[in-house]
């Protein structure tokens, strides 16, 4: 079996401009931050984003990365709205598909499965339809003759997603409470990107750890990186809570400040040190 193991930098050396790039977690839970700092330190534009936005969204809109979002909406969590994808919304630096949740989740179950769409109940009756013209509604071919919202398949070129643990041949683990739809990104993209805090030997997933924690299988999975802390400053639990402190501060400071502080630097080593310089100066 390959050894799927490399580094951030390789990882999305993969990608390329253009790309529909799938990012897993949640608002600001379980991000693979790790890799979106690694894509900022690329010159890759022009992307199509597919995500249950949080930060990942927000550092790539006011970076200018994106040219469309797909997503239900870009979050924080603590913080309502996420001031940056806001910014970026406001000042028309990319188009938006705004999805209701289940009809986002349902566009990734028929990527996964090779689909062209879903029928969904979700967003009849609301303005989803309204502002995605491009949608379309089916007829059950059965007695009932129910109408549905078809979703349209996420279908994505690549996918990036971070777990609590991995093994070398792709296996992911979250030991969290939610999977966070990770697995459907992987099924959903031609290649998919997995960060974790931490590599391990196969049979140590399941040591401590019933089997249905192994959210993502090696057949979905093109690269491992081990990247401790590789979420924050999103959580990642139960490895680490979110830094809200840290949080507060990329939501309150203009991004140019922000990034030059913070995102400058040649790596991800470059980006932890300048958090700890930073949690040591409020000391």
């Amino acid at each position: 079996m390959t050894d799927k193991t490399m580094s951030a930098d390789e990882a999305v050396g993969r990608l390329a401009s253009g790309m529909t790039l799938g990012i897993g977690g949640w608002g600001s839970r379980r991000k693979p931050m790790a890799l979106v700092r690694a894509l900022l330190r690329t010159e890759i534009t022009d992307l199509t984003v597919v995500s249950y936005g949080g930060p990942d969204v927000g550092m790539l809109a006011a970076a200018g990365r994106i040219r469309r979002l797909v997503a239900p909406f870009a979050t924080l969590d603590s913080i309502p709205l996420e001031p940056h994808f806001r910014a970026a919304r406001e000042r028309g630096a990319f188009e938006l598909t705004e999805l209701d949740e289940a009809m986002f989740m349902w566009g990734l179950h028929a990527a996964a499965n090779r689909l062209p769409f879903l029928p969904v109940r979700a967003a009849l009756g609301s303005d989803v339809l309204r502002v995605n013209p491009q949608l379309r509604t089916v007829t059950s071919p059965y007695e009932d003759g129910e109408e549905f919202v078809a979703a349209p398949a996420l279908r994505l070129d690549a996918a990036l997603v971070h777990v609590n643990r991995a093994d070398r041949l792709g296996n992911g683990q979250y030991l969290g409470p939610d999977p966070y739809f990770d697995d459907l990104f992987c099924e959903a993209a031609d290649a998919a990107y997995l960060s974790c805090e931490q590599v391990v030997e196969t049979a140590e997933l399941t040591k401590d750890a019933a089997p249905q924690t192994l959210l993502v299988s090696r057949h979905s999975v093109t690269g491992v990186v081990e990247a401790p802390n590789g979420a924050h400053f999103t959580s990642c639990a139960p490895d680490h809570g979110r830094d809200e402190a840290f949080q507060k501060l990329y939501a309150t400071t203009p991004w140019a400040e922000f990034a030059g502080r913070f995102l400058s630097g040649p790596g991800e080593h470059a980006y932890q040190s300048a958090v700890r310089a930073w949690h040591e100066e409020q000391k």
